[in-house]
């Protein structure tokens, strides 16, 4: 099935949502290394975000950075990703630098992109979420329409595969 694609920006009330460019390879490589799991180099967060760029140019989905709109650097990125699930029922994800935690950040900018995905004519968007990440499971439940499809393990625990149907 073919589907429109997003919309190269976004708007927020703090926000201005546009693709990943160069100049974002620094703080992406922080972001990445803030995961854990050792330091991200910039050839290795130039890396990502090339194949970011490849995904949104196959299959008209992606992320967006998170740039405020009073020029601040930016605090993260909320998009579309295939991850453990499929260019037609893609996973919403979000990642924030951890000095922009809990400023309600991530459900402003996924609240728009969620929107736009099922104006794209897609019936459904996953979200999978560590048991573990209170904070996620907040972003998710303020955003409303999410429920717990299904349970999966694997070597780092629990995963809640959330689900939202176009007519939640």
């Amino acid at each position: 099935m073919d589907f429109s694609p997003m919309p190269d920006r976004l708007d927020t009330e703090r926000f201005v949502l546009t693709p990943e460019e160069p100049s974002d390879v620094p703080w992406l490589a922080e972001l990445f290394t803030a995961r854990g799991g050792g330091a991200v180099t910039h050839d290795q967060a130039w890396q990502r975000m090339a194949a970011m760029h490849e995904l949104t140019r196959r299959h008209g989905i992606g992320v967006y950075v998170l740039r405020p709109r009073d020029g601040a650097a930016p605090v993260g990125y909320v998009g579309l990703v295939v991850g453990r699930c499929t260019v037609e029922e893609p996973e919403l994800a979000y990642e924030l630098l951890p000095a922009a935690h809990g400023n309600g950040y991530a459900t402003e900018a996924a609240r728009v992109v969620l929107d736009a995905v099922l104006a794209t004519g897609r019936e459904r968007v996953w979200a999978t979420v560590r048991e573990s990440n209170a904070a996620s499971l907040r972003v998710l439940a303020k955003l409303g329409g999410f429920v717990v499809d299904r349970v999966t393990t694997d070597e780092h625990g629990r995963v809640l595969w959330h689900v939202r149907e176009r007519d939640a």
